[in-house]
């Protein structure tokens, strides 16, 4: 039951969340993404949208990395490229 191919997308099912609070990921997703037990995953809001985001701890960085760089790359064009 997956997205179009040319996506990066994919629907992976349903999730029930339980009276703790919990949701079990489906199995198929959890081998394609290789989310194992004891991962971390952090939840980030789409408040607007009324929806959640799990991303593993290491995509996390990375998007963090990746931004930095950016910021920082973009602090020196501005610093020496108006020149």
């Amino acid at each position: 039951m997956g997205m179009p191919a040319n996506t990066n997308k994919k629907l992976y099912g349903t999730a029930t969340v339980g009276s703790k609070g919990q949701v079990v990921i489906p199995a198929e997703a959890r081998e394609e993404l290789g989310i194992e037990p004891g991962d971390r995953l952090y939840v980030l809001g789409a408040m607007h949208a009324g929806g959640i985001v799990l991303l593993k701890e290491e995509m996390l960085e990375s998007l963090v990395e990746q931004m930095s760089a950016q910021i920082e790359g973009f602090r020196e064009y501005k610093k020496h490229g108006n020149k």
